[in-house]
Parts: structure tokens; C-alpha cells; sequence
């Protein structure tokens, strides 16, 4: 792996924490757009708006030069948030040698095309290998220390088993999975759900209320997964229910925060404008609902979500209404 350079593009707290973890298996150049962030990252090895308290690896060192930190990697990175994902791949483009690998961090879609990372890569960067990293990471866990697990998707299973070498280090745990539809989807689909278990806790809903919700969220992202041609079993796993469970009650999950606020009666301008960091459900959620639409699948917990993220039904109201619909059959919708 030390034969390999690294490019991580994307100074936030999921990407500065790959990019600290990969640095333990090869040399890394984290991409930041902050001139101040790359600054504090070379002279302090910290980075404090996004890792508070956080000691980084002295041998990461970081760039805010697209050019410098591409031109020479044999893998890259994608810490974007979605919005922003395809400007940086055309600069991406200008620089990237041929066959390079460009593994995507984001859990979003993009609102205008709906489309996933992955499929935003293969279009601006065809020929490149594409792959996902995704799974239960609260950055802050894992660079404290703490385990964790997460998964490398990519359809070629020889370059997938040598990635998975550069990305697991000491209690970060990497599997493999050649489902890159499903485990995108599971990443991105959890949002939407957090969203609604965050509603429900800010309203003082109890445990019972907060394991239906995730069960039967779980149901409707695995419904619109499958249709979209993910494989059902990927969702029972790391990418799906792993990562439903740590950011459907984790205190430091974006998106749960985003619907604890609503719930307490907050609007969406407020609570943006408060936040450092990007919540990606609520971002994606119009993608989502047109996707359902779309593919013709059910999805009540996501639509009432949809519903107070776009103005037209309050968060008391919608969460009401969030497990009326008359139950049936566990498998059916609803």
C-alpha cells in the first residue's frame, strides 16, 4: 500500500477522518477549499471546525491546489458534499491519470438529475474504476479510537479486496460488497428517516415509537432499493440497517439534529443557518420523492418528511400521521 498516493478531496469531518486512517497505510494529500483549514491541518495537525478537540496525523498534509493533489494519485477520494460533487469531478478531470480508482464518501443525490455519486463519476470520468465507502461512521467515534465497521462497494472484486487494504486500520473494520447500487442507496435513504425519528424525539416520542419508525423506514428504503436494482440483502447489512441504527439515535447524527429541531417547532432556514456542516436528507429528499415516484414505490415516512422540509405540513402534524396508516401485512407498505 505505501507504493500507492492518496487523494482526499473534501476537508469536512467524514473525509479529514479517511483521510487520517488511510495515512496509516499510505502517503495521503487531503484536498480542502478553506485555505485556513489547510493551513491549520499543515502547521497545527488539527482541524477544528469540523473535529473539535481531535489530533490529526502529522504526516497528513493537506492542499488547496485541485492540480497537486490529484495529478500524482493512484486513488482518489470523494468527500463532496452532493451539490458541489460534479463541479469538483470536472476538476478532477483535468488533472487524473487514466484507470485511477474514485471511490465517493457522499451520501446524497443530486437534486436536478436525481442521480447517485457513483453514476455522476461514471459520467464525467468514464473508464475510471467507481466505487463506495459507506457503513455506520460517526467520524468522531472512529477518531477517537473507537470500533467501527463499514464497506467498500465495487463491481470489479480484485481492485474492491486490494481498496479494502487501504482503508481498514486498526479497529476499523472494512467488508466488501459488489452491490454499489444498494450500499449507495442505503447510505443515502437512511437520511430521510433520521429526519422522522429526529421529529419524534423532539417531541418526546419514546424507544417504542423510535424502533418503528427505524423498522419500517428500513422497509421503504429497501422497497425503493431494490427497485432501483440494489439487492435486498445489502440492507440487512452494514450499508443499510447498520447505518440506519447510528444515525437514527446517535446525538451527533446531522440529520436526526435537523428533525429533533423541527420537532421543538423550528424552521428549516433557522436550523440551517445554525449548522456547519451539511445534513444530506434534507437535501436529497425531493431526489427521494421523485425517485418513488418514479419507480412506483410507497414511501409514507419519507413523503410526511418531504412534506415539513418543504414547507407544507408542520412537524407536530406530520409526526401524527407518521405510523397512522392503517397497518396490514408486515411486507406491504404502510
Amino acid at each position: 500500500m505505501n507504493d500507492l498516493n492518496v487523494a482526499v478531496l473534501g476537508g469536512g469531518s467524514w473525509g479529514t477522518t479517511v483521510a487520517s486512517l488511510v495515512t496509516r497505510n499510505a502517503p495521503v494529500t487531503l484536498w480542502a477549499r478553506n485555505p485556513a483549514t489547510v493551513a491549520e491541518i499543515n502547521d497545527e495537525h488539527t482541524n477544528s471546525v469540523y473535529l473539535p478537540d481531535t489530533k490529526l496525523p502529522e504526516k497528513l498534509t493537506a492542499t488547496n491546489d485541485i492540480a497537486e493533489a490529484v495529478h500524482e494519485a493512484d486513488v482518489i477520494v470523494m468527500g463532496i458534499p452532493s451539490q458541489n460533487f460534479r463541479a469538483v469531478l470536472h476538476e478532477v478531470k483535468k488533472h487524473i491519470r487514466a484507470w485511477v480508482p474514485v471511490i465517493s464518501l457522499t451520501k446524497g443525490l443530486e437534486l436536478d438529475t436525481r442521480m447517485r455519486m457513483t453514476q455522476i463519476i461514471n459520467e464525467v470520468l468514464p473508464g475510471h474504476p467507481v466505487g463506495v465507502l459507506t457503513g455506520p461512521n460517526l467520524a468522531r467515534e472512529i477518531m477517537a479510537g473507537q470500533a467501527a465497521a463499514s464497506v467498500i462497494a465495487m463491481e470489479d472484486e480484485i481492485i474492491v479486496q486490494e481498496l479494502q487494504n487501504l482503508f481498514k486500520s486498526g479497529l476499523f473494520r472494512i467488508y466488501t460488497n459488489t452491490d454499489i447500487i444498494g450500499c449507495e442507496l442505503g447510505g443515502v435513504l437512511k437520511n430521510i428517516i433520521a429526519i422522522a425519528v429526529g421529529m419524534g424525539d423532539g417531541q418526546g416520542a419514546g424507544d417504542n415509537t423510535r424502533a418503528g419508525l427505524i423498522t419500517r423506514g428500513l422497509a421503504e428504503i429497501t422497497r425503493l432499493g431494490v427497485a432501483m436494482g440494489g439487492r435486498a440483502e445489502t440492507f440487512s447489512g452494514l450499508a443499510g440497517m447498520g447505518d440506519m441504527i447510528a444515525t437514527c439515535t446517535s446525538p451527533q447524527s446531522r440529520n436526526r439534529h435537523v428533525g429533533i429541531q423541527l420537532g421543538q417547532g423550528r424552521s428549516m432556514e433557522e436550523i440551517i443557518s445554525e449548522m456547519v456542516m451539511v445534513a444530506e436528507g434534507a437535501k436529497s429528499a425531493p431526489a427521494v420523492m421523485a425517485l418513488a415516484e418514479q419507480y412506483g414505490v410507497e414511501m409514507p415516512i419519507a413523503r410526511d418528511v418531504f412534506r415539513v422540509l418543504s414547507g407544507d405540513a408542520s412537524a407536530s402534524r406530520a409526526f401524527r400521521g407518521l405510523l397512522r396508516v392503517e397497518a396490514g401485512a408486515e411486507s406491504e407498505p404502510g
